[in-house]
């Protein structure tokens, strides 16, 4: 709320002249508290003596002197409001007048006005009893007109807001009696109108009341119970009615401040005294602690000088009977230098030129220290080697103004430590460190990190593969130092650079547009431009050398002998060839480089695997042993050619060798090859052969086996006596007999069967002999030989060239 022009208090009309700032003048206002933020405290426009336009063009702004920003002014319409809402009691306490200061800063020209804000109390507190209940313990023969000190009501409200009387409960035995302090503040006092009697009534209980004068009245209570005592005629006695000590802020805790000492003439219980607060306020309660039983007050909290410079607190002595007697102590608390000064920014250039002349103005700032004495006396300085200087002004404000000139390059920015000390003992400071950035022009060129590249991309690559980056630096700052990447024009295998690689602006980043086969391109050169965005804009260029990685993508192709799907040709090998001999060599290329390309050769398959061996690094096909008659005519081998990539690759030659037992024409000549008797086809037709013979030769030992047992069973009886005798059965030309069991009367019989593979021919035949059964004969003296038989003489001349027997015997 803003007060007449008359009312207004001018504290100076010449508070000081500062060097480059103007003569201010000091505004007083003043706004009540509680009041929500945007509340008009006063428009400055006619104190100031400017219009709105003005105000806006030099660029007002309000400055707190405080910590906290309780105001705010529209450099628009010049309207002081409120920025957050004020509390009085929280803000000044009981301290008057409640001023919150601030400043009006104006620049072209720089002018500083002092804004002076009281802050009016409202009734937004209701009176309150330090405790809930009070109990007195009067004796019942107290004579009629004693009066009780009762505790005071506190109100944090000022004026007509705090507590203005008191009320009791209507009672027949006291009544109340409301004084004032030489202060002007009120008390209660309890006067007893009535003697007591503790055998009528032992406990009395009464409610007291502290009303304020607000226009809406707050009202705070509190109980008071009185227990009647029996009698005792003796109250104790202070030594001292008043004790004034001095106290250091910032005393330890437990300090002793002050003992203090009642004594009472009576004895026993009613002699027994014990000290307790009476009428203090909360501060005193935070602040020290008194022993009920021998009256050392002690500190038991922070002593600060700032907030209270003095305390007077008042003590009770009660005896065992109730009575009591009070004194009263005043502290007076010696300051000492425990508050640092303070550094409070008024103007700042955040951002500076770094052609800006000497003597220009960085920042503006004012010290101050709330110590007193020497202790609240300041001096500031700065870092030395700086182009910044400190000029002092009047009422400790300090001008940082600029004394060379500044390159951005050498330094782009400038933490300035301010450093202020008071000349207390022992000295305090603190320090503020301003941010001052330098900006910058357009005076380099970027530069690129390497001066030449190397980069690798694998061949069969994604087209739009990111193969790697550029990057390069400017030394500038904002857009002089965002740089922008070009692919210069070229040529790539008679084509142009930009079909080949392509390169993000922005990131530098640069990617494959097609698949690059390493058989058709093993590298190329491109050159990358930086431009930077300043004016006139500056460049550096780079030459980048792209690799082609070769991969494992072509497989060994097969020189000699050559596989064009038609029959391979012969190699001829004489049969007498010693271990060693060299027969032929595989020949093979691969398309790939490095490891991709080295091949070795394995032989996979061949007719007589222990004939021949293939050179594993020179594919070179040789004998293993000496070549015999025994061996194959003709000699099939399949050689597998493999490269060392990963994964290997591999492609297979088939040989086709043949044992003769010369080289002349005419036996070449007379050399004639069987048709459709490979390896391939005489397999099948030795399996089909081996099937039918042990399908014949299970079948004739099963008949064999039936019919034996048939005739057993029928014969059995008529056999009985012929066969009692041995029966031999031949089983080798050198067999002897073989008796039977005659108790059993059972027949041993053996079967013979021969199996051979003649040679001969290229097409092996299975030669088998049929099974021989023993002949049973009366005569006891014939031999059952079935190799001397006739059927012996039905027996091929291959029989004798059979290579396994196969006896069965049953």
């Amino acid at each position: 709320m803003e007060m007449d022009h008359s009312s207004r208090q001018v504290l100076s009309p010449l508070l000081y002249l500062c060097m480059s700032v103007a003569m201010c003048e000091s505004f007083l206002y003043s706004v009540p508290e509680e009041k929500k933020s945007g509340f008009l405290v006063a428009n400055v426009l006619k104190d100031l003596r400017v219009d709105a336009k003005d105000l806006s063009a030099r660029r007002a702004r309000l400055v707190s002197k405080s910590s906290k920003q309780y105001f705010q002014l529209d450099p628009h319409s010049g309207d002081v409001t409120v920025k957050d809402k004020i509390d009085r009691e929280s803000l000044c306490g009981q301290n008057e007048p409640c001023l919150l200061l601030s400043e009006i800063v104006l620049e072209n020209p720089l002018q500083l006005h002092r804004i002076e804000v009281e802050i009016e109390d409202v009734n937004d507190n209701s009176p309150k009893f330090f405790k809930n209940q009070f109990i007195f313990k009067i004796p019942e023969q107290t004579p009629v007109g004693i009066r009780f000190p009762l505790e005071r009501a506190e109100d944090p409200d000022k004026g007509k807001n705090a507590v203005q009387n008191y009320t009791l409960s209507p009672n027949e035995h006291f009544r109340l009696d409301v004084q004032s302090h030489s202060d002007g503040t009120n008390y209660a006092e309890l006067v007893l109108e009535k003697l007591l009697d503790r055998e009528e009534n032992p406990q009395i209980t009464l409610i007291l009341s502290a009303v304020d004068g607000g226009i809406q009245k707050r009202t705070g209570t509190a109980q008071i119970i009185i227990d009647v005592l029996d009698a005792n005629d003796n109250f104790p006695q202070f030594e001292q009615s008043v004790y004034k000590v001095k106290l250091m802020e910032n005393s330890p805790l437990n300090t002793l401040v002050v003992k203090v000492e009642a004594s009472d003439k009576d004895f026993g219980s009613y002699a027994t005294i014990t000290y307790s607060f009476s009428q203090v306020r909360q501060t005193v309660l935070r602040s020290f602690t008194l022993n009920t039983l021998n009256g050392e007050l002690s500190v038991s909290g922070a002593i600060d000088y700032e907030e209270n410079s003095n305390y007077e607190l008042r003590i009770r002595a009660t005896d065992g009977g109730g009575l009591s007697a009070y004194c009263k102590v005043i502290v007076d608390i010696e300051d000492e230098n425990d508050n640092a000064p303070e550094i409070t920014i008024t103007s700042i250039k955040s951002l500076l030129p770094e052609d800006s002349p000497p003597d220009t103005v960085v920042a503006l700032f004012s010290v101050t220290d709330v110590d007193s004495g020497d202790s609240g006396r300041t001096a500031c300085t700065t870092e030395v080697n700086l182009p910044f200087v400190l000029t002092p002004t009047e009422n400790n404000y300090y001008q940082l103004v600029t004394q060379q000139p500044l390159d951005r390059e050498q330094a782009s920015e400038y933490n300035i430590t301010i450093t202020a000390t008071d000349r207390g003992s022992p000295r305090l400071t603190s320090t503020r460190i301003l941010h001052v950035q330098i900006s910058d022009v357009n005076d380099n060129s970027p530069v690129f990190e390497k001066p030449f590249y190397e980069m690798q991309l694998k061949e069969n690559n994604i087209p739009g593969l990111l193969i790697n980056s550029v990057h390069a630096v400017d030394l500038d700052t904002a857009q002089n130092a965002k740089v922008t990447y070009w692919l210069l024009p070229g040529k790539v295998n008679d084509g142009p650079t930009s079909s080949y690689i392509s390169i993000n602006s922005e990131t530098g980043n640069l990617y494959a547009i097609q698949s690059l086969d390493y058989e058709e391109v093993k590298d190329f050169h491109v050159t990358v431009r930086a431009v930077d965005s300043g004016s006139p804009p500056l460049s550096s260029e780079v030459m980048i050398r792209v690799q082609v990685v070769d991969e494992n993508d072509n497989a060994p192709f097969i020189l000699y002998p050559l596989q064009n799907g038609t029959s391979p040709s012969n190699d001829l090998v004489p049969r007498g060839a010693e271990t060693g001999y060299l027969v032929t060599k595989v020949v093979a290329v691969d398309r790939d480089s490095a490891q991709n390309s080295w091949l070795s050769y394995q032989l996979l398959k061949a007719t007589e695997p222990g004939l021949f061996t293939v050179g594993a690094h020179n594919g070179e096909v040789t004998t293993l042993r000496p070549v015999s008659n025994r061996d194959s005519f003709k000699q099939n081998l399949i050689v597998v050619v493999r490269d060392n990539g990963h994964p290997p690759q591999s492609t297979s030659a088939t040989l086709r060798i043949l044992l003769v037992d010369g080289f002349s024409d005419p036996y070449l000549k007379s050399v004639a090859l069987p048709k459709e008797e490979t390896a391939e086809e005489e397999d099948p037709s030795l399996t089909m052969y081996l099937i039918i013979c042990l399908a014949a030769i299970s079948s004739i030992f099963l008949i064999s086996v039936v019919a034996f047992i048939v005739i057993k069973m029928q014969k059995r009886e008529k056999f009985t006596g012929t066969y009692n005798s041995a029966v031999n059965f031949p089983v080798g030309p050198d067999s002897q007999e073989n008796s039977a069991d005659s108790g059993a009367g059972s027949l041993s019989q053996a079967y013979n069967y021969e199996v051979c593979l003649a040679g001969g021919s290229l097409n092996s035949e299975f030669r088998f002999l049929r099974p021989l059964f023993p002949v049973f004969s009366v005569e006891p003296n014939t031999q059952l030989n079935p190799r001397n038989s006739n059927n012996s003489q039905e027996l091929p001349s291959q029989v004798e060239e059979c290579k396994d027997n196969i006896q069965l015997f049953v």
